[in-house]
């Protein structure tokens, strides 16, 4: 594991170095330096504890309905929560389930006996695709379980390469890897890796979470009333980026009968002006409307974070975006709503976006012909979107209960 502790320092130093530039960097820095402090005075000795992790939001997102089900049925353990990124940290460092919350430090061995004997938690639980050496293999040689939740292999990764042995050790050490899919396992059979067990997805359970608790927006519900007395469908954008908002603002501003609300991936100036520059119709900022302003415009730009996954059950039609860059965000916040999602077409890496597709429920655009294409069928045709909306919804359904699964699993 030589080269891997070399790229673990060489990782660790560049973002030591550009720390003072870079404010991700400089937050992690700032972090790193926090965590034994944080461990020393929170930690209790004499308590139990259960260490998730997870690299950032929507890891944490993947791992949430499996803390609050442990919660809810062992209170008498406690829950330390650990974060790579700020952006998983910096928003949910007083998340309440959470008994402790820290960044984890990088993996050096160093850090690795000094964070395991500040907590010696009684198990590990990684979330997705956080493989780390030194943590695993110390977590292993001190009997502590480990256990990988939806987890998804590929064969481009490095276990499967002809260089990745070394790596193949590492999933040996966990006690078990909970998968999305019998892909995965088979995958993993190939490399003689046979501590798996088909799990599923733990997000499917918490969008259907977040859709029974989701609470009443009182503007939003105004844009929304006003939009179908009017006779006019609500197409949502969610997590959008400039290629994807060419696309369905250009048809927007064409398509009088369509109402739009839009909820950028990046919420800075640059970004809502760009927006503001391109629509054509009226619109407001969800932070400066009036019950009145929302009433009168066609569009509203959502400025705020954590409303998103709300915001969804107010349209007709969902759009994702992210899929004309590095890949979409996550389309199931949406199709739990019983909406059909609309995405570009980076979209081959995420099972769940291709189960939609097949369920009927989800459509992939290349350009902007094809996003016109299909919304102008599933606005022209009631029943079209209709049947696209419960195909998504029923799909959700269907692939939830990965939560009991995996607690299942975990020696409580």
């Amino acid at each position: 594991m030589l080269f891997y502790n070399i790229g673990i320092f060489l990782y660790a130093l560049v973002v030591r170095i550009i720390s003072p530039f870079h404010r991700k960097a400089r937050k992690m820095i700032v972090g790193h330096k926090e965590t034994y402090t944080i461990l020393r005075k929170k930690v209790d000795p004499n308590a139990q504890y259960i260490w998730f992790h997870a690299a950032s939001l929507g890891e944490f997102e993947q791992g949430r309905p499996i803390i609050e089900q442990v919660k809810k049925q062992h209170p008498e353990y406690k829950i330390l929560l650990t974060f790579f990124s700020p952006s998983g940290y910096e928003v949910r460092k007083d998340y309440p389930l959470a008994d402790v919350v820290c960044y984890l430090p990088f993996d050096k061995k160093r850090n690795v006996r000094k964070f395991l004997g500040l907590v010696q938690p009684k198990m590990a639980v990684f979330i997705k695709y956080e493989f780390w050496y030194n943590f695993v293999s110390q977590l292993h040689k001190r009997d502590i379980p480990v256990y990988m939740v939806s987890a998804i292999f590929r064969p481009k990764q490095i276990f499967f390469r002809w260089y990745g042995k070394s790596m193949q050790k590492l999933l040996h050490m966990y006690h078990c890897l909970c998968v999305q899919d019998e892909a995965s396992k088979d995958l993993l059979k190939t490399i003689d890796v046979t501590n798996v067990e088909v799990c599923g997805d733990t997000r499917f359970d918490r969008v259907l979470d977040i859709s029974k608790q989701a609470k009443d927006i009182d503007l939003i519900a105004r844009f929304a009333t006003k939009a179908q007395a009017d006779g006019q469908k609500i197409l949502v954008a969610g997590s959008s980026w400039p290629k994807d908002e060419d696309i369905f603002v250009t048809y927007f501003n064409a398509t009088s009968h369509l109402k739009l609300i839009i909820a950028p991936h990046e919420i800075h100036e640059a970004h809502l002006k760009y927006i503001e520059e391109n629509l054509q119709r009226p619109f407001v900022r969800y932070s400066k409307a009036t019950a009145e302003d929302v009433e009168k415009v066609d569009c509203i730009i959502l400025d705020t974070m954590g409303m998103l996954s709300s915001v969804y059950r107010y349209g007709q039609i969902a759009y994702v975006g992210g899929g004309f860059g590095v890949g979409i965000h996550n389309v199931l916040e949406a199709a739990v709503y019983g909406i059909p999602v609309l995405f570009g077409p980076n979209f081959k890496k995420f099972i769940e976006a291709i189960g939609l597709i097949e369920s009927g429920g989800g459509y992939s655009v290349n350009d902007y012909e094809t996003f016109r294409g299909l919304m102008d069928e599933l606005i022209e045709y009631p029943e079209s979107l209709s049947s696209a909306g419960n195909h998504a919804r029923q799909y959700v359904i269907e692939h939830t209960g990965a939560v009991d699964k995996v607690v299942s699993l975990l020696p409580l």
